[in-house]
């Protein structure tokens, strides 16, 4: 079955400007890791879950990006994935990208819709 639901996330104040955090959304078919990383009022949102290998990216709870806080770094790998779009641009998984969940904003309120997602 193919997941369509919206589902809250959090609020946007939940999640500092310029950090990320991990969430876990419960559907009626699995529970879906989920990353999130805040950009001013935008924020992207990723299957927790690195291409290569499959194992979550982050290295201790909701710790997603490397040190200057540019890339979404991989804790098995050090693979690194742009925040913008998930793309990898080191590591074993080049060219490879972190499937994105769709969400929106609705009155400071996060959703998103997994769509299947892993």
């Amino acid at each position: 079955m193919t997941d369509t639901a919206t589902y809250r996330l959090c609020t946007l104040e939940d999640i500092a400007d310029g950090q990320s955090a991990g969430f876990a959304v419960e559907t009626p078919d699995k529970k879906i890791a989920v990353l999130a990383i805040r950009r001013g009022e935008r924020v992207y949102t990723y299957n927790n879950s690195c291409p290569h290998i499959g194992a979550p990216l982050d290295f201790q709870a909701g710790q997603f990006l490397n040190l200057t806080r540019q890339y979404i770094l991989c804790s098995s790998h050090g693979a690194l994935f742009r925040i913008e779009d998930g793309h990898c641009v080191s590591g074993p998984c080049v060219g490879r990208a972190l499937q994105e969940i769709k969400n929106h904003l609705k009155d400071g309120v996060l959703y998103v819709r997994p769509e299947g997602g892993a």
